[in-house]
């Protein structure tokens, strides 16, 4: 019997990362939790903040002008957390990668118009669940830490409307 004091170092990412359906995270979202834990083991200011956090998800898309950004999903109940530490962490993520910008979301959820609850709870369909209010608070979580203060809903003349 051999006592091993360290874990190798991609079964201890796999803990800065749980998918929601308990798949195995790909490629890139591995190397996110990988930076993760990198950041919580050597950065002194983020390490205690960083130990019991953890995203569900990571992308990476395409911002125009060859740009991209990283997207980090994490579960609705750490959101308050995470935005204590968002300007540090941003700030160190976007030195590992490099030329990218990165943004923390909540992981929300959309019921559609036919929610029906179970037998025991009867009521109708949570308004911070609907499309709008979803779309809305991702809105704000992508501005954080400032403000929305004013909307202004633009009707064209082909029935477009735009959002400003």
């Amino acid at each position: 019997w051999t006592f091993r004091p360290f874990l190798s170092t991609s079964i201890m990412s796999n803990q800065k990362i749980r998918k929601a359906t308990g798949s195995e995270p790909d490629e890139f979202e591995a190397q996110v939790a990988q930076e993760l834990l990198n950041l919580e083991m050597t950065s002194t200011d983020l390490k205690a903040s960083l130990r019991d956090l953890y995203i569900t998800a990571a992308k990476e898309v395409d911002c125009g002008a060859g740009t991209k950004a990283i997207i980090l999903y994490v579960p609705y109940k750490l959101q308050k957390p995470f935005q204590k530490i968002q300007a540090r962490l941003v700030r160190e993520l976007e030195k590992k990668f490099s030329g990218r910008h990165v943004i923390i979301v909540a992981q929300r959820n959309i019921l559609g118009k036919s929610y029906a609850r179970s037998q025991k709870t009867t009521g109708l369909r949570p308004r911070s669940r609907t499309l709008t209010a979803v779309q809305d608070a991702i809105l704000e979580d992508i501005v954080y830490p400032t403000e929305i203060t004013g909307k202004r809903t633009r009707c064209k003349v082909d029935g477009r409307r735009i959002l400003k």
